[in-house]
């Protein structure tokens, strides 16, 4: 099944609307601002700046009516990247140092706190070999979020995460 997403101008599902399927770089193209949205199916990441930059938020099914209030959102959407169905494994090198330096710990399953789990003392690259991710900032899935897509992740202070400590990572799993 595809993801499906509605964006609307407005909070509470007003203004001017676009819907999508699929990534979109740039949402000052097909809407002046975007307060508000609906995932009719699948899940979505969503950032606050262009090219998938900036702060970002997960979504899955549901409507919400104004993420500033919800998600803390400075702003408004201003892109957004559909996150494809994943039914293999999961399997994630996380590194204490950029790239890939220090410590290393592989994982296939989710982790509420990395650095106890793992005794490091920080995490700053991975290697996402197979799924999609999402590394957190403080433990048990909670504060700002990073979308990790399979790849190599050298910096996340290159992402725009300087001085930003992940503390707990989980699987985006077949249930979108």
């Amino acid at each position: 099944m595809h993801g499906k997403i509605i964006f609307y101008e407005d909070k509470n599902f007003q203004g001017r609307s676009y819907e999508t399927s699929s990534d979109c770089a740039d949402m000052s193209s097909h809407l002046s601002r975007c307060h508000s949205c609906k995932v009719e199916s699948g899940c979505f990441m969503v950032y606050d700046l262009p090219n998938y930059m900036g702060q970002q938020y997960f979504l899955r099914r549901g409507e919400y009516s104004d993420y500033q209030r919800m998600m803390g959102f400075g702003d408004c959407i201003r892109s957004c990247r559909m996150i494809p169905m994943h039914k293999g494994s999961y399997r994630i090198r996380l590194y204490e140092m950029e790239n890939f330096g220090g410590q290393m710990s592989e994982l296939t399953d989710d982790c509420d706190n990395i650095q106890e789990r793992f005794h490091m003392s920080d995490c700053q690259s991975c290697h996402v070999i197979e799924g999609h991710w999402l590394l957190y900032e403080q433990p048990n899935l909670r504060g700002r979020m990073l979308y990790l897509r399979p790849g190599e992740y050298r910096s996340f202070k290159d992402l725009g995460y300087e001085g930003m400590r992940f503390s707990s990572i989980r699987r985006i799993n077949d249930s979108c």
